[in-house]
């Protein structure tokens, strides 16, 4: 039976936890982010009063947490040492993981990467893979090297990315995909039937930490749409009217055909101020049908408002 240890956060972490159990492993020990995110009495309070979904999901396991501040600390590393896995699996995690730490498995660290790499390494590729318009995206696991998302690939598996999924669709499959490839992989390890994949750098392609949400109407509705759901559910896309800003939410939001005589982008061709939804004719000449409110959520209650004064039909918006 195979001893691992899995660190990490959200929805790749409970399912890593899943598969490894799935696979019927011995799960020696768990890091959770919460115990690097909150001084040591804060967390004991939160898990008290206030429980997170990870915490909820390794105390009906009834699994060990390590206590460490990181997975560089010294208390980390002689809690590993100690407990002496043949694996550790890593499920989101933002440290650059030490030589020193992802040499001490005696099989290998292995972290769980939501593309298909060498492609989208780097942070949050669901949200690049939706706004870039991919048709397919992914999961891979690969050795942990002392760089981010580069080692040899052990295994992975593709996935459809639908016209309509948004971040969390998009993640929620991925993290559920990768329960069963964990738990293939944990068994293939188990055989010794593993061979590395280098990963071809010449393929690979890197993003960093997504930071523009601002729609472009110059640009294709289907480009400014694919930014509103790739967004969601960390964060809002927005536009501004004059000076005002304005969330673009996805629920109520599409791209339809311009069946009007308006053919200059940024054009206001439709409003429907008791929904909240105003339609701007975008650069390929579709119009993007947008949900919206106040981006200030202490001026949403006057949105309704806004829209009957100062927002009109034929304007540029």
């Amino acid at each position: 039976m195979l001893r691992v240890v899995i660190i990490g956060y959200g929805g790749m972490f409970t399912n890593l936890i899943a598969g490894a159990l799935d696979a019927n492993c011995e799960i020696v020990g768990v890091l959770r982010k919460e115990m690097v995110q909150y001084n040591p009495i804060i967390r004991k309070i939160k898990d008290i009063l206030c429980p997170s979904l990870d915490y909820n999901y390794i105390k009906s396991y009834n699994l060990p947490e390590i206590h460490a501040r990181g997975v560089n600390t010294e208390k980390f590393k002689k809690a590993i040492l100690k407990l002496n896995p043949d694996i550790i699996f890593v499920g989101s995690w933002g440290e650059l993981i030490k030589k020193e730490i992802y040499d001490i498995p005696k099989i290998a660290t292995i972290n769980a990467h939501p593309s298909l790499l060498p492609k989208y390494r780097g942070p949050n590729p669901y949200y690049w893979v939706i706004k870039n318009q991919e048709q397919s995206s992914g999961v891979s696991f690969h050795l942990v090297d002392g760089d981010y998302d580069t080692g040899a690939i052990l295994a992975q598996e593709e996935i459809k990315v639908y016209p309509s999924d948004t971040g969390k669709t998009l993640k929620e499959r991925t993290v559920l995909t990768a329960r069963g490839v964990v738990c293939e992989l944990l068994k293939d390890l188990s055989e010794d039937i593993i061979i590395p994949l280098t990963q071809s750098d010449d393929k690979s392609t890197y993003y960093s930490q997504p930071c523009d949400f601002e729609l472009d109407f110059s640009k294709s509705a289907e480009e400014n749409y694919a930014k509103i759901r790739a967004i969601h559910p960390w964060g809002e896309a927005y536009f501004y009217h004059e000076c005002t800003c304005f969330s673009a939410f996805v629920h109520g939001s599409e791209v339809i055909e311009n069946k009007t005589f308006y053919t200059e982008p940024k054009t206001v061709t439709n409003l429907d101020t008791d929904n909240k939804i105003i339609d701007v004719l975008c650069g390929d000449g579709k119009v993007l049908r947008i949900r919206t409110e106040h981006y200030n959520k202490y001026d949403r209650p006057f949105t309704k408002n806004y829209l009957k004064r100062e927002i009109k039909i034929g304007k540029i918006i």
